[in-house]
Order: structure tokens, then sequence, then C-alpha cells
């Protein structure tokens, strides 16, 4: 049998590729995305792994935060280690020496060890010899955005906290940018012997340091880093090492790299539905074959294996080609994105990728493929011949339904499996199932509609009418191929449209004009007293703060708890803390428990206010406790109650709120807001930073437009991606229209002998593709919007609006799409002379 099926199926192939070029094309394309975005993410980990010690400086590195290490410590990291190299990062405000422009920045104090791996890049001869005293002036470095703020030259004076320093030179490429996440201000270089000099170096200041080690030949880091936990169990500090070198440029490829998966996908699928379109196309055009071989004997298995080789064969085809531009496309991509890359995406062959890619072709085709071939194969000769004008609707027997189901299975357990967050992909793959199921409904109800409506006096409409429900229409296949990549693009522009109003809103007042941090404890009555003489300050909030880890959660150590992806943050790295009589006036209120009594006082019994929503994705509850690592110190709180935080005001909140007692004997500084009118925002700044120079001051408006200017820049990448589903979706639009020319002909020619002209015949078919285009946008738009408020109310806990525009633009493109890729067809059908045909019939 299978000999036979063999030699049929390559007989047949020998006569081309015709009606299987959209079928090529479309996987193609999803392998292409899988593949490519696959192999660029191997790349850009490859890069990271490569770069590791350079972008955490050294094998280990150790932070502390508010306080240095002593010398006990420091004396036994030198001692065992084999270089060792000592930075202070913190932020601060760079003022010209006449006051005329002043910047916040962050400012990076590093010795004469400095950078133990990689060089920190500098422009125009400039060397680190720099930063050292000259003439009884320290040197400084800064990245060129300093010098553009500030207008400064070679040789001008900058003033940080209370010292002057020279403006030496700027810097092109710093070593180990991946060790921080977010920056306020450019980065500014000076020497760790300069800053005593600023008298920055507050008890509470929000200063980090770092202690950057690198170990002697044959030394295993982790058992390096053991011995030094065990040496100092309680010294309160964060230790990464070369597996975590940058884990916030690790986590932004994990994500984008997942969410690109599953856009190439999503194409996939959508190819999918192209794929079942052309293999459908192709078994109609070889109806009398079949029936043919039907008659002469030929059992059912004979006639699938048959089909089934051929698809397989072509599927192969296509997936080799998707597999080549996937694997080169990150040589072309990387050099564009070079200074976009946080490292060298280190391009080469990543077989993984590759072979996740060619899995996914490989089951996407038998699940969309399976159905047709069983339909050709399954039903008798005598309906074969008949399909024509009466199509065959005839399902799968049990064994092959349960083929179907085992691939449909295996796609939705590959995609779950290779995934990151297995979560959010089997989140995705059942919502794709769902939309593509709904979209499937929604044209099934357009077509029972399209039926039972009365017949309009317009022949032209009504001939449209009838094209939407007719045996063997495209409606089915048209709506659920361009409709799911429209969903993708509705609801991209959506989210974006409403996250961008958020950030316009906050804009127009919501937000506070500026924070101050880094107010000392003996600072804060003065500063209090300069913002209450201050004209056009609205209000103002101060409230003490200091830095502490969350290091277990009722007794379970950090390092034992899966934490929930939306809550995950809030166990790296350290967060900022406070104390209070009084429950926060703003922005949160006590929705489980009670507020402590305002004279409490007990150092022995700690409470602490906790975030509600947090407390739910960790299972906390009243009674359970928090421990939290203070200045090397755990101390462990009781909750005493749970409070929902509004963090959209981008006022002062806390996760945790303590009790007043123990913490307020710690070293603190103190934290405020100011709302004011915004033309008075610089006059305050520059009181505030006068009078106090160890005061940053960090402009909210400034840090706003970076972030919508991060909104605008993602939603287009984001649209771009969303683009290729969409290039799916028409090209499966464009095959079912082919897959229907030869009966578009056949009808044009009759409707020309019974009299129509080609002027109602086209305008019959446009309206069809019109009404089809304009049915799949409302229903793209349906769910698109629903995925989009989904995200924003239940996700970002935000308030969600209709964007019209992005309505708007899913109808354009639908519209455009359908009536283009119709006019198309129905042009050439109408070009044909009907003698031939009718001679031909």
């Amino acid at each position: 049998m299978l000999a036979t099926a063999s030699r049929f199926a390559f007989r047949e192939l020998r006569g081309g590729l015709k009606g299987f070029r959209v079928f090529l094309a479309c996987l193609a394309l999803g392998v292409a995305a899988i593949a490519g975005v696959g192999s660029l993410a191997s790349a850009i980990e490859a890069g990271l792994k490569a770069d590791g010690r350079v972008l955490l400086g050294g094998d280990v590195d150790i932070r502390l935060v508010h306080v240095a290490a002593d010398s006990e410590k420091v004396d036994w990291l030198r001692d065992n280690s084999a270089a060792l190299s000592h930075i202070v990062e913190m932020r601060a405000m760079a003022i010209r020496a006449d006051g005329a422009e002043r910047r916040l920045v962050e400012m990076k104090a590093v010795d004469q060890a400095y950078p133990l791996n990689g060089a920190l890049v500098l422009r125009d001869g400039v060397e680190m010899s720099a930063l050292e005293q000259r003439d009884g002036v320290w040197g400084l470095i800064a990245a060129p955005q300093l010098a553009e703020r500030l207008h400064l030259t070679i040789g001008d004076r900058v003033k940080i906290g209370e010292a002057q320093f020279e403006y030496r030179g700027d810097f092109l490429e710093e070593p180990d940018k991946g060790t921080q996440a977010f920056n306020l201000g450019p980065r500014v270089f000076i020497s760790i012997d300069a800053l005593p000099e600023t008298d920055l170096e507050q008890p509470g200041s929000l200063i980090r340091y770092h202690y950057r080690v690198l170990l002697p030949p044959q030394t295993a880091v982790a058992d390096w880093v053991e011995a030094l936990n065990t040496q100092f169990p309680d010294a309160g500090w964060r230790v990464r090492a070369l597996d975590d070198a940058a884990p916030n440029i690790q986590r932004f490829v994990d994500r984008v790299g997942l969410f690109m998966t599953l856009v190439g996908l999503t194409a996939l699928l959508v190819g999918g539905v192209g794929v079942g379109n052309a293999v459908r196309a192709f078994l109609n055009q070889r109806t009398g074959t079949i029936a043919t071989l039907k008659c002469l004997g030929a059992p059912s298995s004979t006639i699938f294996a048959t089909y089934l080789m051929q698809v397989g064969v072509l599927a192969v085809v296509g997936i080799v080609l998707g597999l080549l531009l996937g694997g080169v496309g990150p040589s072309f991509v990387v050099p564009m994105l070079a200074d976009k890359l946080p490292v060298e995406a280190r391009v080469g062959f990543y077989p993984m990728p590759l072979l996740l890619a060619a899995g996914f072709g490989l089951l996407t085709t038998l699940v969309f493929a399976l159905w047709p071939l069983a339909r050709a194969s399954s039903v008798p000769a005598a309906t074969l011949f008949r399909d024509l004008l009466n199509p065959v609707t005839a399902r799968p027997g049990p064994k092959m339904a349960l083929f179907l189901a085992a691939s449909a299975i295996g796609l939705v357990g590959l995609a779950v499996l290779s995934a990151d967050q297995p979560v959010v992909a089997l989140a995705f793959t059942g919502g794709a199932v769902a939309t593509l199921l709904a979209f499937r409904g929604a044209a099934w109800a357009a077509m029972v509609v399209a039926r039972k409506l009365p017949r309009p006096r317009d022949t032209r409409i009504a001939l449209a009418l009838a094209n939407l429900h007719r045996p063997g229409a495209p409606t089915g296949g048209i709506v659920v191929s361009l409709g799911l990549g429209l969903t993708v693009l509705i609801a991209v522009a959506m989210i974006e449209g409403n996250l961008s109003r958020q950030v316009s809103e906050t804009f127009r007042g919501e937000a506070p004009g500026y924070f101050f941090i880094d107010i000392q404890p003996d600072q804060i009555d003065g500063f209090r007293e300069t913002l209450d003489g201050f004209d056009g300050l609205q209000r103002y909030d101060t409230v003490p703060m200091l830095r502490g880890r969350i290091v277990a959660l009722d007794g379970v150590p950090v390092e034992e708890i899966t934490p929930h992806p939306d809550v995950a943050w809030m166990l790296r790295g350290d967060r900022g803390i406070t104390w209070s009589a009084t429950p926060p006036e703003r922005g949160s209120e006590i929705v489980e428990g009670e507020w402590w009594s305002a004279d409490y006082a007990d150092t022995a019994r700690t409470l602490v206010s906790f975030d509600a929503e947090a407390a739910g994705h960790f299972g906390l509850e009243i009674g359970d406790s928090v421990t939290v690592n203070v200045l090397g110190r755990e101390i462990e709180a009781e909750i005493a109650n749970l409070r929902t935080i509004d963090w959209t005001s981008l006022g002062i909140n806390f996760v945790m709120v303590f009790s007043p007692g123990l913490l307020e004997s710690a070293p603190q500084m103190y934290l405020a807001t100011a709302y004011l009118d915004p033309d008075r925002e610089v006059t305050l700044e520059r009181a505030v930073t006068d009078l106090y120079p160890n005061v940053s001051a960090i402009r909210v408006k400034e840090v706003l437009e970076g972030v919508d200017k991060i909104l605008r820049d993602l939603g287009t990448a984001v649209t771009a991606i969303a683009a290729i589903a969409i290039v799916a979706g028409v090209l499966v639009l464009a095959g079912a229209v082919a897959a229907g020319h030869s009966r578009r002909i056949y009808e044009s020619v009759v409707l020309k002998v019974l009299g129509a002209t080609r002027r109602d015949i086209l305008v019959a078919y446009l309206l069809e593709f019109g009404l089809l285009g304009l049915l799949t946008a409302l229903i793209a738009g349906v769910v698109g919007g629903v995925a989009a408020y989904v995200v924003i109310e239940e996700v970002m806990q935000a308030d969600w609006i209709f964007v019209p525009e992005a309505a708007a633009l899913t109808v354009v493109v639908a519209l455009a799409a359908t009536i283009s890729l119709g006019f198309a067809g129905t042009w050439s059908a109408l070009g044909k002379k009907a003698a031939p045909l009718l001679r031909n019939e």
C-alpha cells in the first residue's frame, strides 16, 4: 500500500507546486518567525554569558545599601580574592559652578582597580587618570548627555554635594552597565577618594556599596560564595555571581522572546488556516482523480497515504525555507539593533530554536491538513463527483479524530513546555484556540443571517449576500485567517492607547512635580519651612525611609518561594520601607485588619501593614510574619492589616509600613513629594538644592516623558511584530481568493450569459468582500477590545477606555485587504471569455 501511495504521490508532485504556493508561504513565514526569534534570543543570551564578567564587573558582586562593609569584611574579601574593587553608587545633583543649570545624575565613585573586567571606553584620548586630583580639584568624567544638558566644555567646574569637580571628558561605553535596572539621569564617574569631600555619605542615604571580586584560578564560584556566607551569615548583603550577572537584561530578553515567540505561533496558527485551505483547494482540484481511483478499487487508506505524503513533502520544503530564513535573520537584525542591545549578540548556529520551530511547523501542518485529507479519503466516489455543486461535509472517523486530537495536544504541549513561563503560554494557547473558534462561530452565524435575510431588490446586493452563504463560500476561511491578526493589532493599539492616556492624565496634575530624596533627619524641619513659605506650592508630603530586603515570608525563606510574576519584583533586591503611627492619608485603603494605636511603641512586637494584592499572591494573611533584613539585622514583623495601594497616583506609597519603635533608631533619610504649579517647578528645585546640596531632586515630568516615549516605542515595536500575523492573514486571504478562482470564473460566465454586465458582477463581488472585511473588523474589534480590557482592568489594575482610533485602523486594514485582494481575483475572472468555458462544459 505504501509503495503504491508513494508512487502516486511523487507522480503528482512532478506536476509542480501550483496551488501550494500559499501553503509554502504561510508555513515558511510562521516557522521563520519562531526560528528567528529563538535564534536572536539565543544570540543575546550567548552574549550575556560571554560578557558576564564584564557586565557584573568581576566574578562576584557584593552589594550593601546604606552602610559600607566594615574593615573585617573588606580584609576577608581582599585576602580571599585575586583582585578587589570598591565602587559606590548613588544619585546626586550636578550643578554648574555658576548655578545656571543643574541635573540629577547617577554617580559612580570608583577606585583605581576599576574596572576589573572590560574597559570604560573614553573619548578623545581621555584616560582614567582624569579622575585624579589636579591643583586641588578632582576630575569628573560623564556621559555625553550631561555636557549637553549643562552646556559644559572641557575644564568647566561642576558642583556635586559640597565638592567642586572639573569636567575632563565623557565616555562612550560603560562596562558594567547591566548591573543597574533603571537610570534617572546620565552617568557620572568620580574617584572614590573624592567622595568624602562631597559630604553625600550621610546615615540612611540611599547609597549602594559594591565590592567586585576576581577569584583566584581554579576557584569554584559556588564554593567561594558559600564560604563567604558561612563567614558572615548576618552581613545582609546581596551576592551575585556570573549566573546572575545581568538579571534585568535576562528577564527582558526572556519576556520579549516569549512574546515574540507567541506572536510567531499566532502567525503559524493563522498560516495553519491557509495550510488547511490550500490542502482543501488542492484536493478539490483532484476530485475527479480521487473518484476515479475509488471506482478502480483503491482503498481509502491508499488515497489518504498518497496525499498525506504529498502534504508531508511540501511541509518539509516550507519548514526548511522557514528555518533558513529564521536562521540567517539575526545576522541582518543584530547590526540594526547593535546600539539598542545591552550586550553584543553572538550570532551563530543555535539548533534548539530551529528544532522547536520545525516541531511547531510539522504539528501545525498535521492539525490543519488532516481534516480535509480525511474528508477526501472517506467519502464515496459518487459523492466526490457531485462535489462541485454540493461540497462534501463529511467528518473524519474515530481513528482520524484521535490522531487529529493528539496532534493538537502535541502542538499545545510544545508551546507550553518550551516557554519560560508555561502559564502564560498555556493562557495564550487557550486564548488563541478560543479566538479561532469564536471567529469560526461568528462566520457561521453571519452565513445563517445572510441566508435568512429578505432578498434585496438590488440584484448586486442580493448576489453579494448569497455569495456569503453559498456552498463552498470562503466566509469562514477569510474571517478566521484575517481576524486573528487583526485581533492582535487592535488589542495592542487599545492597550497602548490606554497606557498613554494614563500617562497624559498623570501629566495633567495627578502626579507630584518633584520627588526629593536623601533629606537628612536634621534637615527635615528646615526643608519643611522652605516648602511652607514657597509661593505656588499646593501641598507636600514627607516620610522617613530606609531600605530593607525581604528574606522570609511567614517563616519560609524567599529562596524557597516561587512567586507570582506580578509580585516577583518584591523579593528581588532591596525595597523602600517606612513606619508610621497613623495610616497613610492618600493612595491606600485598609481592607482587612486594623491599624495599630497612635501611641504604639512596642519594640518587642513589630507590626506591619502589607500590600493586599501582594499578600494574596504570596498567600499571606493577618497574623502571618514578614522578615526583613535592615542593615544586616533581621526584623520579624507580624501583619496587622492589609491595604490596597493606588500605585498610579505616583504619590508616596510603600508595600510595607511598619509600626513605630524599632526602626526609628536605624539610620534613615526622608523622602518628600511636592505638588505645585508647573511654572514654579524649576524655582523650587533651585531653592531646595541650593540650601541642601546633598538632596536629590527627581522631576516627575521628565520621568513620565521618558515612560511615555518608551510606551510609544514599545507600541510601535509590538505593532510591527504583530504585523507578522497580519501578513500571514493576508497570505491566507489571498489563498482563499485563489482557491475560489475557478468557481468565480464559472459564476461570472454564467451571470454574463444571463445578461449581467461586467460592472454588475464587479460591484457584487466587491460588495461581498467589503461585507467580509467589515464583518471581520467588527468581530476582531470586539475580541481585541475584550482582550485589552482584561489586560488593563485585571492585570494592570487601571481604568479602561475605548480607543476609537484603534477600531478605525482595524476597519481600514480589513477593508483594504479584503477589497483589494477580492478585486484582483474578480478582475481576472471577469476577463475570461464565455464561449470556451461553455464549450468545455
